[in-house]
């Protein structure tokens, strides 16, 4: 007899599978003649194929995750140009992300950590339709 995995409590209770998200920092130079140290922050994440499912269903692929500025950007480029969307970042794509500093690097890592949580709600909530209440006053 198989045991029940770790994340189910009781006997008839559905499994969440996790949303896997692994977040790596890497110190970059760019420039031609110039160089210049930047901060990179790589994330990757990596959804079940039922959070997939839900995600293309409910059409939450151009939704939008967070409004950014990487630190390499010009002044004139279009804000559109670097936000955030839910397709940028399912079925195990890295997304890239240049700071300035280290400091800059962990605060980004802790807002899209907080990012991601909501995401795995929106994913959540949009997976079932609700069966309505009534409410008397």
């Amino acid at each position: 007899m198989r045991a029940a995995p770790l994340s189910c409590v009781g006997l008839f209770e559905e499994c969440d599978p996790a949303m896997r998200v692994s977040i790596k920092h890497e110190t970059v130079s760019r420039g031609a003649i110039f160089k210049k140290t930047f901060y990179e922050v790589r994330v990757t994440v990596l959804l079940s194929h039922e959070e997939i499912q839900i995600v293309r269903q409910r059409n939450l692929l151009s939704t939008k995750l967070l409004d950014r500025r990487p630190a390499n950007a010009k002044v004139d480029d279009r804000d559109s140009k670097f936000e955030l969307l839910v397709k940028d970042v399912i079925n195990g794509k890295t997304d890239c992300f240049l700071c300035a500093t280290p400091s800059d690097a962990k605060r980004y890592e802790e807002r899209m950590l907080d990012i991601l949580s909501q995401l795995k709600l929106l994913i959540s909530d949009n997976a079932e339709t609700s069966d309505g209440i009534v409410v008397e006053f």
